[in-house]
């Protein structure tokens, strides 16, 4: 196996873009050496096998989705109310939305990991830490809402950002935005008294 981290992340960067336009039976050795505009052979000598190229691919959206110090510590300015909390969602909705290709290949992952054991394992760790992350962040934050509302907010919008990639005539950029807004009210309705 090859070492140069710089050249491994390449590839994997590379079977991201694959993995987006072509699903998971296009992603090959040859598409990602293809892809990434390097030699034939060139990924197989950094990944033992599909399985592997798989997982690598699955830490590394989320490490590429996550957002940077500076965006947490802004997360932090400013009154702490509904106004604020629906903002940090429109952000967070354009952010992902952003990096489309890795939003979509996260589905396909997804997908695959239905038939795959090891990469099942490797994004319910991953995605369970980013879970676990936005409760924390969110306690930390003392913006409105409990951890029901965030995880209604994370569920919500997930959605509303595959609609928005996959099939973006659904909805307008204004209904989204309504949508968003609506999404952070009722979750704080729910949050705050337990009924609807």
């Amino acid at each position: 196996m090859r070492r140069n981290p710089e050249r491994r992340q390449s590839l994997i960067d590379a079977a991201i873009e694959v993995l987006a336009r072509e699903g998971a039976r296009g992603l090959t050795f040859r598409a990602v050496d293809a892809e990434a505009a390097v030699p034939m052979g060139t990924a197989s000598n950094y990944f033992a096998s599909r399985d592997d190229l798989f997982t690598q691919v699955g830490g590394r959206i989320y490490e590429r989705l996550l957002p940077d110090e500076a965006t947490i510590a802004r997360t932090r300015e400013g009154v702490q109310d509904q106004a604020r909390y629906a903002e940090l969602m429109h952000e967070l909705v354009d952010r992902v939305s952003a990096f489309d290709s890795g939003y979509l290949a996260l589905l396909e992952l997804r997908l695959e990991s239905t038939r795959r054991p090891e990469l099942r394992a490797v994004l319910t760790k991953r995605i369970r830490e980013d879970i676990d992350t936005n409760i924390g962040n969110h306690t930390a934050s003392g913006l409105p809402g409990d951890t029901t509302s965030v995880l209604l907010l994370y569920l919500t919008l997930n959605w509303l950002i595959v609609e928005r990639l996959t099939l973006p005539d659904i909805f307008t950029e204004q209904e989204i935005r309504e949508l968003v807004d609506a999404a952070v009210q009722r979750s704080l309705d729910v949050g705050a008294d337990g009924q609807t």
